[in-house]
């Protein structure tokens, strides 16, 4: 036997560790669950190598998990012949948490919200939930395929440090022992552990093994304690919601119960079989660019692979489920997936009767949809500019607040907006902003509040990319009231009066552009302002100011664009102009316009003393 070797875990596992054995998990019978659905995996995975390299398998016809209970040492061991770990993954998967969206959810949590938070079923590293209930834990893996001598054993008691070292392992797969505190006695009891697995992983399509009872205790038999077949493959008409649940806690190790679920038997030019269920909660990772996405694949009852971005648009990847057909071949890899008419087919069909179920929710059960809206609102957003061919069906399902709305709260149509519209209006209006009540406020100034025209107010770090590439609702295309000029709302009248105006200031704005040439494109008498003396509008065609800041945090190169400055020649400071022009005014005017929108100045102390100069 080789040397053992202490490591240290990762900060983020330590911080994990302690939360869980303190603070989580008030249903400790979930440990058993987790480590099930682990074995589980590994001999779908086992099931899916072997398909191109049958030695793998090592001659064994019976691929299952065996659990054994040693009273006499308080031990309970969950074993699997799957596809197993080397040394080198061990390390990698035992002791670390790679994805950088958990350090970050760990660091910001408090001992109150890690008191009500699923941390195990957000994270997937369910192996750690084994020290919920033992004080000791003993893992012993050895890859298929490799040689005897190749095995690892990893060795902790969960409190800040573990030992690997080699040894010789016969069986290939993983065992893991857990030393049951004596504190938590009731998991020593075959019985207890029967229930649990009759409550949680019936569905388990791999037999789950115990020792049968027997009155003669040398005569030992192990029987299936599970139904052992594929959940999704059972009639509906005999699944109530309670099982539906329960799968969906088993498959996604998520606590929360589901909004609803969708579950179709197809049969024709294609067979296949889908569940896929809608989550209560959004992931904590939703917003990582490497987070996988939750559909599992199976090809004739075999687990072929899960998180294909082929099988679910983007968008969509909080949806979780099961796809299985039997139109695909066993050994399909990934890159043969891509542009695959029959993953296409499904993949098309399936978000199909997403958004038909979405939008059936959003009609009969609009409190449900308000819950999946303040969850995955966001995420829906893409869909309207990465999904083209769903695009009038998603722009149905979005929702916003408006200057009309009675709080940030998202609740108003697309289809409401249109029906409420003015008269003459010729576009939907809305104003983006980093927050809402920067958005509020800025709408508040402008000459949309005196036409009584409604305005979305835009405030999720989607909008802006979603309404620059949305281009019109219903033959009504989408407009910025912060963005070109709004002529389409003036009456004759107006422009006659903004025409005389033009020519009163002509003198006041040709030496307002001479001054600020350097900062603004141009400088013109704004039709949008109320009260505010100045503002700065976005050209068009080009990026609006907060846009332009979400691109650069995100380290994107953006050309460099001139805003244009709009003055208000009904403020006091705009007519003072008239009389003089005063360079230090004129640039207090462009500060504050900047300020209004959310901007940065670039040099805060000289605002400040043309400030101090004009109050003195």
């Amino acid at each position: 036997m080789a040397e053992k070797q202490t490591h240290t875990f990762q900060t983020e596992v330590s911080q994990l560790l302690d939360l869980m054995i303190h603070s989580l998990y008030s249903n400790k019978e979930i440990f058993l669950r987790e480590l099930i659905s682990n074995a589980s995996d590994a001999i779908d995975k086992l099931k899916f190598e072997s398909l191109s390299n049958d030695s793998l398998v090592e001659g064994k016809e019976n691929l299952a998990i065996y659990i054994d209970v040693n009273k006499n040492k308080n031990t309970v061991t969950i074993s699997d012949n799957g596809i197993g770990m080397t040394e080198a993954e061990v390390n990698k998967n035992i002791g670390t948490i790679a994805n950088s969206g958990t350090k970050k959810f760990l660091k910001g949590l408090d001992e109150k919200q890690a008191q009500n938070s699923n941390l195990i079923g957000q994270f997937g590293v369910g192996f750690y939930s084994a020290f919920i209930v033992a004080d000791k834990v003993v893992l012993t893996t050895r890859k298929a395929g490799s040689k005897v001598k190749k095995g690892i054993q990893w060795t902790s008691n969960g409190k800040g440090k573990y030992s690997t070292e080699k040894v010789d392992c016969p069986e290939f797969g993983t065992s893991i022992t857990l030393h049951i505190r004596k504190d938590e006695a009731e998991f020593l009891h075959e019985n207890r552990l029967r229930d649990i697995i009759s409550k949680y992983s019936d569905h388990i399509t791999v037999p789950i093994m115990m020792i049968k009872p027997s009155e003669d205790s040398k005569d030992i038999e192990y029987e299936a304690v599970n139904k052992a077949n594929a959940f999704w493959t059972q009639d509906k008409a005999s699944l109530k919601q309670k099982d539906y649940d329960e799968f969906y806690k088993s498959l996604t190790f998520d606590f929360e119960t589901p909004l609803t679920q969708l579950h179709n038997h197809v049969e024709g030019n294609l067979n296949y079989i889908s569940l896929l269920y809608i989550p209560s909660k959004a992931p904590f990772d939703m917003w990582e660019p490497k987070r996988k996405g939750g559909i599992k694949l199976y090809a004739k009852r075999v687990f072929i692979m899960e998180d294909n971005e082929e099988l679910m648009p983007l968008y969509l990847r909080f949806v979780k489920g099961v796809i299985d057909t039997a139109d695909l071949s066993l050994n399909i890899s990934r890159e043969i997936l891509q542009g695959n008419k029959v993953i296409d087919t499904i993949r098309k069909a399936s978000v199909s009767r997403i958004l038909k179920e979405l939008e059936k929710m959003a009609k009969n059960k609009p409190e449900i949809y308000a819950t999946f809206w303040k969850e995955f609102g966001m995420v829906m957003k893409e869909g309207v500019v990465e999904d083209f061919s769903n695009k009038n069906k998603i722009a149905k399902l979005l929702r916003f607040t408006t200057n009309k709305s009675d709080d940030a709260t998202q609740t108003g149509t697309l289809e409401c907006y249109v029906k409420s519209m003015q008269k003459d209006q010729k576009a939907i209006y809305y104003i983006a902003a980093e927050t809402y009540e920067a958005a509020k406020g800025s709408q508040n100034d402008m000459a949309t509040i005196r036409l009584d025209i409604e305005v979305l107010l835009l405030s999720d770090r989607v909008d802006e990319w979603m309404v620059n590439n949305f281009g019109e609702f219903d033959g009504i295309p989408l407009k910025s009231i912060a963005k070109g000029d709004l002529e389409d709302l003036d009456s004759k009248e107006d422009k006659k009066i903004k025409e005389e105006v033009f020519k009163d200031y002509e003198k006041v704005i040709k030496n307002l552009n001479k001054i600020l040439e350097s900062q603004v494109k141009e400088v013109k008498i704004s039709n949008r302002l109320s009260e505010s003396p100045s503002c700065l509008v976005a050209d068009e065609n080009e990026m609006g100011g907060n846009m332009e800041r979400i691109m650069k945090s995100l380290g994107q190169d953006i050309p460099d664009t001139k805003p244009i400055l709009e003055i208000n020649p009904k403020h006091p400071l705009v007519k003072k102009l008239k009389t003089k022009m005063d360079d230090d005014l004129a640039k207090v005017l462009f500060d504050q316009a900047v300020l209004s929108e959310g901007g940065q100045l670039k040099e805060p102390s000289e605002f400040i003393r043309r400030m101090n100069k004009l109050i003195n």
